[in-house]
C-alpha cells in the first residue's frame, strides 16, 4: 500500500532506530532497548525491525550477545529506502489525506501539497543515514527498577 506522504508511526520508528544504530555502529541493540530509547511499543517496533531485517538494512544476531546492527554502511543507505521498506512507495503525486476530499484539480491547497510531497521525497532520497546520524546523540542508562541489575537501556539525549 502506497503512503500518502504522511510519515506513519512505523516509518518514524524505522527512521529513528536506524539513526540510533548508525550513531553507534559498534553496539548491538536489543529490540527492547531500542523501543525503550524511543519510547515505543516493543511489539510494534519488532514488526518494523523484521521488515528492515528482511530488506538487509539491519542484521539481527540471536543469543545472549544478540541484537541489531546495521546491515550495510550508513553512508550507503538513503532515508527514502528506509521509509519505503517500512511503508511502501512514497507517492508524491496524491492527496495527503488518507481519504481524499477532491480529485486534486480543485484542491483548496492548489499545488502546495504536491510541492511539499515532492520536497519530502527529494529530501529523503538525497539524505543518507550517515548524514542523519551525525546529529544523533544516544546514551545508555541503567534502569534498575525496570530491568535486572546492570541492564542497559537506551535513551535519547
Amino acid at each position: 500500500m502506497a503512503s500518502r506522504g504522511v510519515i506513519s508511526e512505523a516509518a518514524s520508528l524505522g527512521l529513528h532506530t536506524m539513526a540510533i544504530l548508525a550513531s553507534q555502529p559498534a553496539e548491538r541493540w536489543t529490540n527492547q532497548a531500542l523501543a525503550d530509547c524511543i519510547r515505543a511499543s516493543n511489539h510494534h517496533l519488532a514488526k518494523v525491525m523484521q521488515r528492515l531485517s528482511r530488506a538487509g538494512l539491519v542484521h539481527a544476531a540471536v543469543g545472549v550477545k544478540g541484537g541489531f546492527t546495521l546491515g550495510r554502511p550508513a553512508a550507503d543507505i538513503r532515508l527514502l529506502e528506509i521509509y519505503e521498506v517500512v511503508d511502501g512507495p512514497l507517492d508524491s503525486e496524491s492527496c495527503l489525506l488518507r481519504e481524499p476530499l477532491c480529485d486534486g484539480e480543485r484542491c483548496v491547497l492548489g499545488e502546495a501539497v504536491l510541492d511539499i510531497q515532492r520536497r519530502l521525497r527529494d529530501c529523503l532520497a538525497k539524505t543518507t543515514l550517515a548524514e542523519l546520524a551525525r546529529g544523533v546523540a544516544v546514551r545508555r542508562v541503567e534502569v534498575a527498577a525496570k530491568e535486572p541489575a546492570g541492564a542497559l537501556l537506551g535513551d535519547f539525549i
